[in-house]
């Protein structure tokens, strides 16, 4: 047998979002799940999915609490306690890149990746709905001197745009996201998934995950978290899935979940900006990586 290359960590990461030391010094168990995506790219879907397999398809299932974003910034530290004193298999969030993330053998972690351009059109919804809370918080604490987060601008396009341009500002850089990713597809704790599959196959695809986290799951239990897991039923029990219970944006955690739809950028880019998106795909992410990021399907 080959012994495994295991990544590791080479950086930290900060932003008004992220402090990757977070995971410094974390303490795994066996059995972790990592949920790990770019922003916007299925992130709460994922973990709605985890808590029913773990959970048995129950129902009134607080996930905003059992599943923490360990990276974030602000992450209070009862949250780290109540991580501490789980006993059910825990399951939290990553929105980083390998390279600045503290990778266990000892979890299994499910990656989630999704078009730049529709996750820059629900990145937009997100940020330019944050309320005055949402700013005092992502705003709070920072370093003297540290830029403060402004607005978003009205105009979806815009925001594109400067997204595009900036590298993912004001969040965090996105194609060398998605490329640390991709380069440990092939490790046997790592799955990758698409957005476009689970909107097109979420019965099938629940039952990929449940096989790779080694869940049982009979016909009964896959219907019961299939129906737990659709838009719908998430948008009706917003306050359960949505960060803070949505306190932190304008008409509150159904606006966090907002449409759940892909390709709203088709009829606002121009055909010269959509060729130059996928251009620039194939030139930072490769060809393989780049069909996948904007089709889903098999990973090759």
């Amino acid at each position: 047998m080959t012994a495994i290359d295991w990544p590791v960590k080479r950086r930290e990461m900060f932003s008004h979002y992220l402090d990757s030391r977070r995971w410094n010094g974390f303490a795994f168990r066996d059995g972790d799940i990592v949920i790990a995506t770019y922003a916007k790219s299925g992130t709460t879907w994922m973990q709605q999915i985890i808590s029913q397999l773990v959970f048995g398809g129950a129902e009134g299932l607080a996930v905003h609490r059992l599943s923490p974003w360990v990276d974030l910034r602000v992450l209070p530290p009862e949250a780290f306690a109540a991580l501490d004193t789980q006993t059910h298999r825990r399951f939290m969030k990553t929105h980083l890149p390998i390279d600045a993330l503290v990778f266990s053998p000892r979890a299994r972690y499910i990656f989630i990746g999704r078009d730049g351009r529709d996750v820059a059109w629900s990145l937009h919804n997100h940020h330019a709905n944050g309320n005055e809370d949402y700013f005092r918080l992502y705003n709070g604490g920072l370093p003297e001197g540290y830029p403060p987060l402004e607005p978003a601008p009205e105009d979806p396009r815009q925001f594109y745009r400067q997204w595009l341009a900036r590298d993912g500002l004001p969040f965090w850089p996105f194609w060398s996201h998605l490329r640390s990713w991709w380069e440990v597809r092939h490790l046997p704790n790592v799955l990758l998934l698409h957005y476009n599959d689970l909107k097109a196959d979420l019965a099938g695809v629940i039952g990929r995950i449940a096989g790779f986290l080694h869940i049982p799951l009979d016909g009964d239990m896959l219907a019961r978290v299939t129906a737990h897991s659709g838009f719908d039923y998430m948008k009706a029990h917003a306050e359960e899935v949505t960060p803070r219970g949505g306190s932190t944006w304008k008409g509150g955690a159904r606006t966090f979940i907002n449409k759940g739809t892909n390709g709203r950028w088709r009829d606002m880019l121009t055909a010269g900006e959509i060729e130059a998106y996928e251009q620039r795909a194939i030139a930072e992410l490769g060809p393989d990586c780049a069909r996948w990021l904007a089709d889903g399907g098999d990973v090759p």
